[in-house]
């Protein structure tokens, strides 16, 4: 057997791959690296400064209820957001009471950002006192916890809370301060815990982690220049996933490196050419599964939703940043640290590795998988599929309509009970009126028209500012209602009738309301367009229709499962009320680009193989040697989105948990047995119509070292 050195690389990829690799531009690699982060870095602590929590940030643009946002500002100087202070006593309010909560009148307008204060207003029933007090954003959080513990400091038995706009949005904010810190730490614990098991060494983790630091470092700072210069819209919902996203993603892609990189150490003895063949047989797939996922993603800048809009190119410009990471700065590390990183399972390399059985015979588990899948694929690829299709029909219990204040927590903060509490001795939508805004000329009809409409239970005097008119409606029904939601659309018919007026309902149901359709629409528009997408780009990498065809439906078909199984597991096992109305499209946006990951990794190894060996041999073969890693990728992205499912808020729990039930799905069942199952059984036809549809399995297959190039 010859063990002369391969011949050398006769493409621009792999010339590219061994100039990344190379003795000395390995060291510029590095040099590049530690230049970008030492001049962004210094931005990415300023990520937090940029980021839009207040809800014009998640509302529709152009829906009725962000018009009124915008016209709102004509009425005041600032805008301003309601905090409501209710004081109870169930056996009745004493005189006592009445005393300290107005004493409380002249602290709460010397809050930070307070304007007018309003009351206490006493309840019908005597049981209960409220505090109107408009706080704007100067130091929102602040405001309200003041408001609290003055509020707090009244007479034994008399119980208070700070709810309204501001008290749930205050909630929500304290949350969002800490939610990147706190996901970091997560996510880097479970990814050094996994490395440290999957490499079974007690150094090699620290280069894929050090490299998701540089990654996760300059895609904040590229997010935060989008979100000050380009107008991107920044939320704690959209930086927290990014946290997680890099994190996971760029471990992902470095599993798949080592793994190929580890392999080739065993073929040459040249560290530098082993990482410059590693990188130009994998890095393809590893480019078309993040081209896959950051495509997906900035299919999303075309929804109505400001937040889904602006989660794509801050999501896509993490997958990116993750990817520029693994394929430069971590084959850069690895070539400098040298084989004593892989200690104490050093790879040396041997003769043996020149058969293509040699590392096949290493993965004893996968080896048996892949004989099981030749011998009963269809019995296989049916059984898989019917239970994914079981799982499924769950999606007829999911309620994804939107989640009411109490339901975005997954415990029960001040505002909630705030909010319980005037619903008790209050009409429930008090605190949280619909805002109806029109021309002052027809000022008398609109009044006339919104105190006529059912469902409204008083209206306010009127406010004017340069030829407008507004009036705030307090609703019979909760604000977070279906009943007050069925109030706007009638009030909305309403007032649009008025002649002359112009008129126009916002106010935070009306806000919700609008949310939901825009999400529906989302969901129709973008949902079809990302498919046909990620099938160019499949179509694209494996140079067949076929096969593409049968990855997107599996994964599809996973999602639906993964969706189905998550609703069923939301309603009965966390008790949760339902789902966030952007939930569906973001979970279908995440699992189908992520569950295509690990089908790529999978389909591009299966066609290097058959080029050689045939399809079915290669489907064989690329199962088995993949199979390990893919395998610890899927374990590990699915392990940091699970760190979601910590944080007090509904949403992120959500999304983390069906991420990683969805990459669970995809890795053990999809990946592992249903593609590779119907794969085998259609044969080489799978690449039609391409050439390898057509090519026999050599007779007698080459040494692995004569394939390259």
């Amino acid at each position: 057997m010859s063990t002369q050195s391969p011949a050398p690389p006769r493409t621009w990829a792999h010339r590219l791959a061994g100039l990344i690799a190379g003795r000395r531009t390995k060291w510029a690699v590095l040099a590049l690296w530690v230049v970008l982060l030492v001049a962004l870095g210094p931005l990415a602590g300023k990520l937090g400064d940029v980021e839009e929590n207040d809800a014009a940030s998640w509302l529709p643009a152009g829906a009725e209820s962000t018009q009124v946002v915008e016209l709102e500002e004509q009425f005041r100087k600032d805008e301003t957001m309601l905090a409501v202070v209710v004081y109870e006593r169930a056996e009745g309010i004493t005189a006592d009471d009445r005393a300290k909560a107005a004493s409380d009148v002249s602290a709460l307008q010397n809050l930070p950002g307070a304007q007018k204060v309003q009351g206490p207003i006493p309840s019908e029933d005597g049981k209960a006192l409220q505090t109107l007090v408009p706080l704007t954003d100067e130091d929102l959080t602040g405001a309200v916890d003041e408001a609290r513990e003055l509020a707090e400091r009244g007479p034994p038995g008399l119980t208070s809370h700070v709810t309204g706009p501001a008290g749930s949005g205050a909630d929500q904010f304290e949350v969002f301060e800490t939610i990147d810190g706190f996901l970091l730490m997560a996510a880097g614990s479970v990814v050094i815990v996994l490395l440290l098991i999957i490499y079974r060494s007690p150094m090699l983790w620290f280069v894929p982690v050090l490299s998701a630091l540089f990654a996760l470092g300059l895609a904040q700072s590229l997010v935060y220049l989008l979100a000050k210069y380009g107008d991107l819209t920044v939320n704690g919902q959209s930086a927290g996933i990014l946290t997680v996203l890099v994190f996971g993603v760029a471990t992902d892609y470095a599993l798949l490196l080592v793994a190929r990189y580890r392999e080739e150490l065993h073929r040459h003895e040249d560290r530098h050419e082993a990482m410059a063949y590693a990188l130009h047989r994998a890095g393809p797939a590893i480019i078309a599964s993040a081209a896959t996922v950051a495509v997906g993603l900035l299919c999303l800048l075309l929804a109505e939703m400001n937040s889904t809009a602006g989660m794509g190119p801050v999501a896509a410009a993490g997958v990116l940043t993750a990817l520029a990471a693994m394929t430069t700065l971590l084959p850069a590390l690895l070539v400098i640290c040298g084989r004593w990183l892989f200690w104490p399972l050093i790879p040396r390399y041997d003769v043996k590795y020149l058969e293509p059985e040699a590392y096949e015979s290493e993965h004893g588990i996968w080896s048996r998988v892949a004989r099981l899948i030749s011998k009963r694929p269809r019995a296989l690829w049916a059984a898989t599929m019917l239970g994914l299709i079981v799982l499924s029909l769950g999606l007829t219990t999911l309620k994804a309509d939107g989640l009411s204040d109490a339901g975005m927590f997954t415990g029960r903060p001040d505002s909630v009970k705030g909010t319980e509490a005037v619903a008790r001795h209050y009409p429930a939508g008090s605190g949280s009126p619909a805002v109806v805004i029109g021309s002052a000329s027809a000022s008398d009809k609109i009044a006339d028209t919104v105190r006529g409409t059912s469902g409204v239970a008083q209206v306010s005097a009127p406010a004017t500012a340069n030829g407008l008119v507004k009036y705030e409606a307090t609703l019979k029904d909760a604000a977070d209602s279906e009943a007050a939601r069925a109030t706007i659309d009638r009030l909305r018919a309403a007032v649009h009738d008025v002649p002359s007026a112009d008129a126009k309902v916002g106010g935070m149901t009306a806000t919700s309301l609008d949310i939901q359709r825009a999400s529906a629409r989302d969901n129709k528009v973008i949902i079809p367009i990302v498919l046909g997408v990620v099938f160019l780009i499949l179509v694209a990498l494996l140079r067949a229709l076929v096969a593409p065809l049968l990855m997107m439906g599996t994964v599809v078909l996973s999602f639906l499962a993964s969706l189905g199984a998550c609703a069923v597991i939301f309603e009965y096992g966390f008790g949760f009320e339902g789902t966030d109305a952007g939930f569906p499209l973001l979970a279908f946006i995440f699992l189908v680009a992520l569950g295509v990951d690990y089908n790529i990794f999978l389909m591009h190894r299966v066609r290097e193989e058959s080029q050689v060996l045939g399809t079915r041999r290669g489907i064989q073969r690329g199962l088995t040697v993949t199979g390990g890693v893919i395998t610890s990728a899927g374990l590990v992205l699915a392990a940091t989105f699970a760190s979601m499912v910590t944080l007090p808020l509904v949403f992120m729990v959500e999304m983390g948990f069906a991420v990683a039930f969805g990459v669970l799905l995809d890795t053990f069942i999809v990946r592992s047995l249903l593609l590779p199952a119907l794969s085998y059984d259609i044969g080489r036809r799978i690449w039609t119509p391409g050439r390898l549809a057509k090519r026999k399995p050599a007779a007698d297959p080459p040494k692995v070292l004569e394939r390259v190039g």
